[in-house]
């Protein structure tokens, strides 16, 4: 089965990288969700909530920034995140 790999990161540091097999985020367009072969996109995101489901719903709030998706990764930058939902 195909994966995305995933890097979540803040402004002062790397808060979470891994495999998922989805994840959602809140852009200045609209709700977006991603799975594997997704086409390659860059967004701006609204503040809001990133859902990263990797064996289980992992959530964080991100102030703002950009996610970029290309051959199945997915970095997401914001300036703040709080990722009280993310679990160990």
């Amino acid at each position: 089965m195909m994966a995305l790999q995933v890097e979540l990161v803040a402004a002062d540091r790397k808060v979470w990288e891994g495999e998922a097999s989805q994840v959602s985020a809140r852009s200045t367009e609209g709700d977006l969700g991603v799975l594997p072969g997704h086409q390659p996109t860059l967004v701006v995101l609204a503040e809001g909530e990133v859902r990263i489901n990797s064996g289980g719903w992992k959530t964080a709030s991100v102030d703002g920034g950009f996610m970029s998706v290309d051959h199945d990764r997915v970095t997401i930058v914001a300036e703040s995140v709080d990722a009280a939902g993310m679990g160990s």
